[in-house]
């Protein structure tokens, strides 16, 4: 079994490290590749090689750098399925999800094709006496990105396509537990044309994390991860003088009104409560129902869906929902689920024990369901990151949204309503990031910005869309007038125009 490389300069280099970690199946638990975890030196390497690459593609004309990616973006979509396939045999999400967490990727490359117009900056002329002021976004130079395991191939492609048609190089540490959709995928990027060192992908741990966010070459770090691994993220990038824009947790909750579709809002929870195992920073983990009749319609609907819902390998095209990353994975969400027993939640749908024949190595959790939690909880307070759906019971819609102002974290959340004056005023009191009515999984399209508020955004900056650009770009403002225009003699007053 060869060991998986790094990409560093358009060129795959094995790496010197004796730290190798096994990358699993999670739906058999059976070693499918052997992944090196990079040294300083090699990520240093790899910094240096994006640094000297840096200069000659900032200055290359934004169109010449969109026409590639209008070929990566062709090379993506041909090799959709594959790269799907990847992401399911290490991810072990079903094969429809992986294709999905694709297109969404490819969403964001769309977007990056059009970078040029959004370069753009602002003129004006005769500011002063035949004074003319512009602005210009200019490149940072190198920038990094530190990825999970969640989203392989598209929380990547959220990060390094905007930062390279904006004329940077890129430095990418995936995680380390389902690396091959990323290979796969740079190849195809060198295949659209890029040349050597503009993107560079550095496997790792700790060690390369902390290497990349000490090296004075890089510019700006994206993350997408934990609360904790986050704000540590942050804290340490920044005191290096680094922008940092580091996506954490989430704990959303949907409100379900009393004058909901009850049918609609349960199939809305099932695919956004246990889509993807539940590992998904948008994911549904709280499902707020207001008022006790509507709260016990709501989990009579959920329970027989639950009970049925299918879980299986990706190789089964009738699986719902398919197995959790690791064997240490399993075991915490289903300490989570004892401990919500232990703490005096109603367990409607027990998932623990889910044993399937032909896989019983794999790392499966079946659906869970509770009722009748309560805020002071930890399966409330805490991300559990699996197949759990919470039912708090909210006795009115003020309690409802005070209950989620209140929570740390603010990352997504929605409201199943029928009523127009209810659903505005939600959008405009909840203190989250991302809002969807009558939509499960409000995360927004690649022309818009994707980020929370609270404890699941560090930073001033969300991530794709115009406040990728941003992130990506510095501001540079520039005021000229020709000798022409000068009068005789020094002016030591503040400029003003009177």
């Amino acid at each position: 079994m060869n060991p998986i490389c790094n990409a560093i300069g358009g060129r795959l280099v094995a790496s010197n490290s004796t730290r190798i970690v096994d990358v699993f199946d999670p739906a058999t638990g059976e070693v499918g590749g052997r992944l090196p975890l990079s040294t300083v030196e090699e990520v240093n390497g790899a910094v240096e090689v994006a640094a000297a690459a840096a200069e000659d593609w900032g200055r290359l004309p934004p169109l010449k750098r969109a026409r590639m990616m209008f070929d990566f973006k062709r090379l993506l979509d041909e090799n959709a399925d594959a790269i799907a396939r990847a992401i399911s045999a290490e991810h072990g999400k079903t094969h429809a999800d992986a294709l999905g967490e694709v297109a969404r990727g490819i969403e964001v490359v769309d977007f990056a094709c059009g970078i040029p117009h959004l370069l753009k900056g602002e003129y004006s002329r005769n500011v002063g006496p035949e004074i003319d002021s512009w602005s210009d976004r200019q490149p940072l130079g190198v920038v990094a990105g530190i990825t999970p395991f969640n989203f392989p191939a598209m929380v990547p492609l959220w990060m390094y396509p905007v930062a390279i048609a904006c004329g940077n190089t890129f430095v990418l540490k995936p995680s380390e537990r389902d690396p091959s959709a990323v290979m796969l995928v740079w190849d195809l990027f060198c295949r659209a044309g890029f040349p050597d060192g503009v993107l560079n992908v550095v496997h790792g741990d700790k060690v390369a994390v902390d290497a990349i966010l000490d090296h004075p070459k890089i510019k700006a770090v994206s993350f997408v991860g934990s609360t904790p691994i986050a704000e540590y993220v942050y804290a340490r990038g920044t005191a290096k003088g680094k922008r940092v824009q580091a996506l954490g947790g989430a704990k959303n909750h949907a409100v379900i009104m009393p004058d909901a579709d009850i049918e609609r809002a349960v199939d809305a929870l099932m695919g956004a409560g246990y889509g993807s195992a539940g590992e998904r920073c948008m994911a549904i983990s709280v499902a707020v129902p207001v008022g006790e009749k509507t709260a016990d319609a709501l989990v009579a609907a959920l329970k027989p869906r639950v009970e049925a819902l299918k879980v299986g390998p990706a190789s089964d095209p009738a699986a719902e929902m398919g197995p959790v990353i690791t064997a240490a994975h399993k075991a915490k969400i289903e300490g989570y689920i004892a401990q919500g027993v232990t703490e005096g939640a109603e367990l409607v749908v027990d998932g623990r024990g889910l044993r399937l024949q032909g896989h019983e190595g794999g790392y499966f959790v079946g659906g869970t369901l509770f009722d009748r939690v309560t805020k002071d909880m930890t399966i409330y307070r805490e991300e559990i990151f699996g197949p759990v759906l919470s039912v708090l019971r909210a006795e009115s819609w003020d309690e409802a949204v005070g209950l989620i102002n209140a929570h740390e974290y603010g990352n997504g959340t929605a409201v199943f309503t029928r009523d127009g004056d209810t659903a505005r005023a939600f959008a405009d009191r909840i203190e989250v990031g991302m809002v969807g009515i009558n939509v499960p999984l409000p995360v927004p399209v690649a022309y818009h910005s994707f980020g929370g508020w609270k404890r699941s955004l560090f930073g001033d900056h969300s991530i794709y869309g115009p406040e990728g650009v941003r992130f990506y770009t510095r501001l540079k403002t520039i005021t000229s007038r020709w000798q022409a225009g000068l009068r005789a003699g020094a002016e030591f007053a503040f400029p003003t125009m009177k």
